[in-house]
Formats: C-alpha cells, structure tokens, sequence
C-alpha cells in the first residue's frame, strides 16, 4: 500500500486550517479557511474525486479526525460523502481512546507507536492509505521516509506563518515531479514522488 498525502498549501509552505475560521487557530493563526476563495470544482474536484477513488483507508492525526468525524457523518447521500463515511479509517492519537472512535469504520492506531502500523500497513497488499490535513502526523512520515507520494496544492496567496509539514532536520530530500495541473484560480496542483 502507498502512504499519499493531500494537502492545500499557501506559497509559504502553510498548510493550517485551509476549510475554515475555527478548523485550527493554535498559535493565533487568524487566517483559517484561506483555500476556499481558490478552490476551482471543475479542475480541483476530480482530482480530489481520483485520489479517493484509489483509496483502501484514510489516516489521520488526532485533530484533522476530530474535524472530519464533526463533518461527514452529516452529509451522507452525497456520493463523496458516502465514500468518506464508508472507507477504514485510521487515526493516530495519544489522547484518543477506542471509544471516542464514533465515526464509521476508525481504528486507533498504537498510541505507544502509530508509525510502526503505519509501516506495518504500508508493506501490505492493497490501495492507498490517503492523508488529509494531519500536519504532525505528514511531518513525521516524511522525516521517516514513510511517503510515497504528496499531492500539493499550491494556492496563490502567503500566509506569513503557520503550520508546514516539512521536516526541518537539515535533512535533503529529492522529489520527482509526475503529474501538474494549473487551475483556473492560479493553484498549481503538484504531484511528487521521492526520486534522484
């Protein structure tokens, strides 16, 4: 299975709170929901439709599962949502326990040591384990060399600070473009893979 994330991106590399005010205000970040105005439906949509489509699980870090489970469960009958609801879902979490889990189909992963299922379920058989959001969790895979692919949408606007996903231990870390789409809206949608 391929570890791929997602992620709206500002130009400055900030990937806090891009759907809403109140998604994440941690370090008086006052800028949330700054994706919304550059989201294009027509170019954006069916990219964010494929990447679901060749999903076998999500996995989350504590916070963007906390934000998704208050969401999706309420739009059910949409055909996205649906899928959303539907799909095995893991989150990685010291906080969380087994019975907080309400949304459909989540698992905790080992609070002792997320990153090792996640290895664990990386070296199985299957589709791809898709990361929305989870900017702690992303962080920590990319420092471990667990990220097969990272799906960047790089929107046109600088935040000025906030939460990245890159590791920042003076470690390189070569990227291969394989696939870019320009949007109506200015976002660049990048797709990487580790390469030379």
């Amino acid at each position: 299975m391929r570890v791929v994330v997602n992620e709206f991106m500002s130009l400055d590399g900030v990937v806090q709170a891009p759907g809403g005010a109140d998604e994440d205000t941690e370090g008086g970040f006052a800028h949330g929901g700054w994706s919304m105005p550059y989201f294009d439906p027509e170019v954006m949509g069916p990219i964010v439709a494929e990447g679901m489509a060749t999903a076998e699980a999500l996995l989350f870090g504590r916070r963007t599962w906390q934000g998704m489970a208050a969401a999706w469960p309420e739009r059910a009958g949409d055909p996205y949502a649906d899928q959303m609801n539907a799909v095995k879902k893991y989150v990685a979490s010291r906080r969380l326990t087994q019975s907080d889990l309400t949304w459909n189909n989540t698992s905790l992963l080992s609070p002792e040591d997320p990153i090792a299922d996640i290895a664990k379920l990386r070296r199985q058989e299957g589709g791809d384990l898709l990361i929305w959001g989870s900017v702690s969790l992303v962080k920590t895979l990319l420092a471990q060399e667990l990220v097969d692919e990272l799906s960047l949408m790089i929107e046109p606007i600088l935040l000025g600070g906030g939460k990245r996903i890159f590791p920042e231990d003076g470690t390189a870390r070569p990227m291969q473009l394989v696939k870019h789409t320009t949007a109506s809206t200015g976002v660049q949608i990048c797709t990487y893979r580790p390469g030379p």
